[in-house]
């Protein structure tokens, strides 16, 4: 059972490593942050909200006084401060020891991004995409060095249309964003495909916070919106609990790359995180290669794996 009562207690000290979170200015990506930082990390704050990034990192000082904590301009929704970002971390450091990519939106009314891309799979997937490829090489040369993505159980029910990638018919908010979290997964087990066939030590994982009260519920239903989450709060847990299985992945010495965690419970919707296995779906090798490439032609990233590399 012990597997299963993972907390934060169980994170090893952290001084030396530096970590940055996307999205980490609320939710479950301030809590990964504040945890990490009360472990000694170097944590860097990647927020599209500049001012709303500066109270976080506040915040997070007040309880690490001693970790040093720092924000960067990353707007998911724009390549073009995608690229900035990534840009402004390279001379920000030499090395990169844990991306978490936890930025995203959920249910939101159609929509496109700056760059025309649907809005969830701009976000949650291209965005995340171009920026893990533009900073890998601090990652790379990083011994030690993770990937986090962050999916959602939301996966399971998702089927992703190659010929419709900005899904222009057919639109329904739950869908979509249920799509860009497949594609999260299907991006996160292709990457440690071509990390191990470069012969490169980087992990890539995945990891979800199961039904964690944050704003992300913001465009969903009345009945279920809202700080309390209406009639879903029975099924859910805090975002600082939400935050578990993101920092096991992060942490975990016994961490395998391609692994997938979610909370023990029912539905993945709560409880302590556990390895699981992610949909069929989400293994599709075909379907992994035909992602990555799609992504690297609409964001025009293509990644550096070395001297190795395919």
């Amino acid at each position: 059972m012990a597997q299963h009562r993972w907390t934060a207690e169980r994170i090893a000290d952290q001084t030396g490593r530096t970590a940055l979170i996307t999205g980490a200015n609320t939710g479950v990506g301030f809590h990964t942050a504040e945890s990490l930082a009360r472990r000694g990390a170097t944590v860097v704050l990647a927020c599209r909200d500049a001012e709303r990034a500066e109270q976080a990192a506040a915040r997070i000082r007040g309880t690490a006084p001693r970790s040093r904590v720092v924000t960067l301009p990353l707007d998911l929704a724009a390549l073009s401060s995608v690229r900035a970002a990534a840009d402004q971390l390279h001379t920000m450091c030499t090395g990169l020891d844990l991306l978490i990519n936890n930025a995203g939106v959920m249910w939101a009314p159609p929509g496109r991004t700056r760059d025309g891309f649907e809005t969830h799979l701009g976000i949650n997937h291209l965005g995340h995409f171009a920026f893990t490829g533009l900073v890998l090489d601090l990652l790379r040369d990083t011994p030690g060095a993770r990937i986090v993505t962050v999916t959602s159980p939301a996966h399971r029910s998702a089927r992703l249309d190659f010929d419709d990638l900005r899904f222009t018919r057919g639109y329904r908010p739950a869908a979509a964003y249920a799509r860009s979290k497949l594609a999260n997964l299907l991006h996160a087990h292709e990457l440690q495909r071509r990390l191990v066939a470069s012969g490169s030590a980087l992990l890539s994982v995945a990891a979800h916070p199961g039904a964690a009260r944050t704003e992300l519920n913001r465009s969903m239903p009345a009945l279920f919106r809202g700080p309390s989450w209406g009639l879903w709060r029975p099924f859910t847990h805090t975002a600082q609990h939400g935050a578990l299985p993101i920092l096991r992945a992060a942490t975990d010495p016994e961490a395998k790359g391609g692994e997938y965690y979610a909370p023990s419970g029912p539905g993945e919707f709560s409880g302590h995180p556990v390895v699981r296995s992610s949909s069929p779906g989400s293994h599709d090798t075909g379907a992994q290669r035909t992602l990555w490439e799609a992504s690297e032609q609409l964001t025009g990233v293509r990644y550096d794996f070395g001297a190795s590399d395919e």
